[in-house]
């Protein structure tokens, strides 16, 4: 363990954590660090965490992602966790010592891959009781952007008013895909899923997928085979190399939701000759310009913990490391970057 801070450990002051001071491919050694790092203090409407488990989300990689920057103070990185509240700030209001929480956090603060976190608590929600710590850590991020895309950026009523109506999910088999199908059939929505291996295709159609087609292969054939000429609605969760198919399915005065790739050629055209829309979701958005709805994600974690806890949407964890440290912190992301992921990948427990 090493303590690149300078303080000794002592009386509880400072806690573990995988950092990184330099950003580095996955397969060099130093890519991520264990380190000793001062314990933070709660203040205004923060919780301080225990963490318990965390999650590593394509994110995180890309913030890795190798470049000149070197951190003077070691950089964690981390945002999806699950752990227990240690002590809460003095404007905190909707959590105590002791509550079971998890959450994505914010991107412009120190991330969860630490023992302790600061996190706003207007951005938490209570952990579904049913779960345990690692496979609620696979929850927040993943849950947060198909939520987000499907119910505030597609407008899709989640109370099933919109029932019958198709949505094609372009990367369905990855961590946001895998939530957006159950959510999408909670929904009462027709979901035609994107898969391209056996594993990821027997994936989504266990969590519910009414159709599958091939993203490797051409689309727009295999959907209007299906009888779909277009579709009510289009989440491309993987890239936009689909961009193209996307515009040529989406239907008339229909809309498009995407997370990732803004710097593709995205013509416009096809859109403005059917009045579609295209919408981005940026679950980070929220917490990143204290919006004045920040406190949704709080209502809106809770409300997937009690229907997580009423059976209609499973955890999407995959694989599981133990303990938390910067070996398996390596592993974790390399799989992530293979791209072949299924579900989510979790680490749990610190070493004593």
């Amino acid at each position: 363990m090493h303590c690149l801070t300078g303080p000794k450990k002592s009386g509880g002051l400072t806690m573990k954590a995988v950092a990184l001071t330099h950003y580095l491919p996955v397969d060099n050694p130093k890519a991520f660090l264990d380190v000793d790092l001062p314990k933070p203090a709660a203040s205004g409407r923060d919780l301080l965490v225990s963490v318990k488990a965390v999650s590593v989300n394509p994110i995180d990689t890309k913030v890795r992602r190798p470049k000149d920057k070197v951190e003077e103070v070691p950089r964690v990185l981390g945002w999806d966790a699950s752990g227990i509240v240690e002590a809460v700030g003095p404007d905190a209001t909707l959590f105590k010592p002791g509550d079971e929480v998890y959450y994505a956090g914010d991107i412009t603060r120190s991330g969860s891959d630490a023992e302790f976190q600061l996190v706003d608590e207007r951005i938490v929600g209570f952990k579904p009781k049913s779960l345990g710590f690692a496979e609620a850590a696979a929850l927040p991020l993943t849950t947060l952007t198909a939520y987000e895309a499907f119910f505030d950026r597609l407008g899709i009523d989640r109370a099933g008013a919109d029932k019958g109506q198709s949505v094609l999910i372009i990367g369905a088999g990855g961590g946001v895909g895998s939530i957006a199908i159950q959510l999408a059939k909670a929904a009462e929505l027709v979901v035609i899923a994107t898969a391209s291996r056996p594993e990821t295709t027997s994936w989504v159609k266990e969590l519910g997928a009414d159709h599958v087609v091939n993203h490797r292969e051409p689309m727009v054939e295999q959907v209007r085979a299906l009888g779909f000429q277009h579709v009510d609605h289009i989440a491309i969760f993987n890239d936009m190399r689909h961009w193209e198919t996307a515009v040529e399915l989406i239907r008339p005065q229909g809309g498009i939701v995407s997370i990732d790739d803004t710097d593709r050629p995205m013509p416009m055209e096809g859109m403005k000759m059917k009045a579609a829309s295209l919408h981005w979701e940026f679950m980070f958005a929220r917490a990143m310009h204290q919006t004045p709805d920040m406190i949704e994600q709080h209502k809106l974690l809770t409300w997937v913990a009690e229907e997580v806890d009423a059976g209609r949407i499973r955890t999407t964890v995959n694989k599981v490391f133990t303990p938390i440290n910067a070996v398996n912190m390596r592993e974790a992301h390399r799989l992530i970057e293979t791209g072949a992921a299924k579900g989510k990948i979790v680490l749990e427990g610190w070493a004593s």
